[in-house]
C-alpha cells in the first residue's frame, strides 16, 4: 500500500496553496511548481483534477491562481487516494498474487487486513485542515523549498 507520485503532488499542492491562501493570495502554477520541486505540466494536470473534483478554486489572469474555497479544508485524505490512485490497492495483495482473497489468502493476508482496516480509517478521519493545524511553525519547509 504505497502512494503515488500523484497522490503525494496532490497533497502538497493544496496544502501549498491552503498555506498562500491564509496571505490572502492565489498561488500561480508556476510558482507552486517552483516551491514543491514538481514538474509543471504534472502539476498543472493534478490541479486541474483538483479544481474539477471542487476541492480548489482558480481564476485566471495575470493575478489570478489558485485558491481554498469552503470544502478545501474538510478534504480527506482518503478523498484524496481515490481521486488520484484509486481504492484498488487496498483490495490488492500485498505481495501481488492474483488469487489472493478470504477465501483463497496468501500468507501475509491475514496480518494485513487489520493493518489495511486502521491505515483506511485513518485516512478517511484525517483532513486537509487537520494537517494544516499541526502547531508546526515550519510546516510549509517539510513540502516546499524556501
Amino acid at each position: 500500500m504505497f502512494f503515488s507520485k500523484s497522490f503525494g503532488y496532490a497533497v502538497r499542492g493544496v496544502l501549498y496553496v491552503a498555506i498562500i491562501d491564509k496571505e490572502n493570495s492565489k498561488v500561480q502554477l508556476n510558482e507552486m511548481a517552483d516551491k514543491l520541486l514538481v514538474p509543471r505540466h504534472f502539476l498543472a494536470k493534478i490541479m486541474k483534477t483538483m479544481m474539477k473534483e471542487g476541492i480548489l478554486t482558480s481564476t485566471k489572469g495575470p493575478y489570478g491562481g489558485f485558491a481554498i474555497n469552503g470544502n478545501t479544508l474538510q478534504v480527506t485524505l482518503i478523498q484524496l487516494v481515490k481521486i488520484t490512485d484509486g481504492v484498488e490497492q487496498f483490495n490488492s495483495c500485498v505481495l501481488r498474487l492474483r488469487k489472493c482473497n478470504s477465501k483463497n489468502p496468501c500468507p501475509m493476508h491475514i496480518h494485513i487486513e487489520s493493518l489495511r482496516k486502521q491505515w483506511q480509517s485513518l485516512l478517511a478521519s484525517t483532513t486537509i485542515g487537520d494537517l494544516l493545524r499541526k502547531d508546526q511553525p515550519d510546516f510549509i519547509k517539510s513540502i516546499a523549498t524556501l
